[in-house]
């Protein structure tokens, strides 16, 4: 018997398996394999915790397949080439195509996710890969297409609770005290939809508890946070929580919601991102979402970046929050955004028009003398300076690239271009 909880408590069979209802709910993908003992390639990706691997045990124990597994942590493709080796003999003598079970998948570089594919395609062994990581990121694309990917997602807190008591009235240690269980929000919030966090934090304040000799034990909120100080949040510069949450946090901002805005700018400094990558993303989202609509914006998310760039953390904080405010709360347009991208479109449909003659430059007599230059008209030299020609090439000269939103800035500049195209 396993010293550690969550190992004593791991699951032997789906009935005993909880969440991921989407996959092992009756009628389902996953069960439905199980129950059928035919397993095609796939992928599980979610995070630790969540029961990928104990969902791949049940797998093993109930297919009646042979089983090889790797860890993809400690492994390279000499460790691959033998337990390739046992897998072909294994296919030869019983007919049947073994399980290869690789841990951590994505850490496999692509020479041994390349040559994990040649293996795939001689159909000698079928496999299924666990991975915290986004696949698309993480794997390469041939070896994505031959499998299924399988999303499992965060344990929701009434599953925890669920375990948590199970724990409490099945295990054999604990079941020596009397575990009083007063306050759970401190603890489902540290252990974060992660089942195994939630057992280790369990055990860790019943295993400290205990050593004073109490046969009683109330856990509470102040407790919990007494052993943990801290809170350990799910989040990785490299993982795909990174890429969630700064999609919500520019999300947000689009959307005029200050507060959530200023949630996910919270959830990524406390998860240790970089204060100049969230700035960069600042200058990027005044451009691309307030534009035109309030040009001041993207003068203050420059002045952010430049700011934090010196000041550094943990000062930072409430430049990037004074900006995602601001930002927040300005009117939107992506007007420019759209007349660079229908510009850029149309560039590459009708290639490299030529440059009208009277809009090239004209340096010395030779150009001249080819009409570079001719019939130009510089605006300063007429009334209001303005005055009325034709800037594109010919072939599309009455193309239109920019077009104003309906907000006061941009309607201000459609009138000045209207009120200019009205003089001659």
């Amino acid at each position: 018997m396993s010293k550690y909880l969550a190992e004593r408590m791991r699951p032997k069979s789906l009935d005993d398996f909880l969440g991921q209802k989407h996959l092992v709910g009756e009628g389902n993908v996953l069960r439905k394999m199980i129950e059928m003992r035919h397993i095609y390639p796939f992928i599980l990706w979610g995070p630790s915790g969540v029961g990928k691997t104990t969902l791949v045990q049940i797998i093993s124990k109930h297919v009646n397949i042979p089983f090889l597994t790797l860890s993809a942590v400690d492994s390279g493709i000499n460790d691959i080439k033998k337990v390739v080796s046992s897998a072909n003999n294994l296919h030869l003598f019983n007919n049947v195509r073994p399980i290869l079970f690789i841990d951590e998948i994505h850490r496999y570089n692509k020479i041994q996710q390349n040559f994990l594919l040649t293996i795939l395609e001689k159909e000698i062994i079928t496999l299924i890969g666990t991975t915290t990581e986004n696949p698309s990121f993480e794997i390469i694309n041939p070896l994505l297409s031959r499998c299924h990917v399988y999303v499992l997602d965060n344990l929701s807190d009434k599953d925890l609770l669920i375990l948590m008591y199970k724990a409490l009235k099945e295990d054999i240690q604990l079941q020596n005290y009397i575990i009083k269980v007063k306050e759970t929000t401190t603890l489902l919030r540290f252990a974060d939809g992660d089942a195994r966090k939630l057992l280790n934090i369990l055990e860790l304040v019943i295993e400290t508890e205990k050593n004073g000799k109490e046969k009683v034990i109330t856990i509470t909120d102040s407790m919990i946070r007494n052993y943990l100080q801290k809170s350990f949040t799910a989040y990785s510069k490299k993982s795909q929580v990174h890429y969630d949450i700064i999609s919500a946090f520019i999300k947000s901002i689009r959307g005029s919601d200050p507060d959530a805005a200023i949630y996910w700018l919270a959830r990524m400094l406390i998860g240790g991102e970089d204060p100049k990558f969230i700035a960069r993303r600042l200058v990027i989202s005044a451009s691309e979402d307030i534009g035109l609509s309030n040009p001041n914006a993207l003068l203050l998310a420059n002045a952010c970046f430049d700011s934090v760039s010196k000041v550094g953390m943990p000062e930072s904080r409430i430049i990037l929050a004074e900006t995602t405010i601001y930002l927040a709360t300005c009117p939107k347009s992506n007007s420019a955004y759209e007349a660079i991208e229908t510009a850029l479109k149309e560039v590459a449909c009708s290639g490299n028009i030529s440059v009208p003659l009277h809009l090239r430059n004209a340096p010395n007599q030779l150009m001249k003398d080819l009409d570079y230059g001719k019939n130009y008209k510089c605006c300063h030299h007429y009334k209001n300076d303005h005055i009325q020609q034709i800037f594109l090439p010919q072939k599309i000269k009455n193309k239109k690239f920019w077009v104003s939103k309906k907000n006061l800035q941009e309607l201000k500049m459609q009138k000045y271009i209207d009120l200019k195209n009205q003089i001659i």
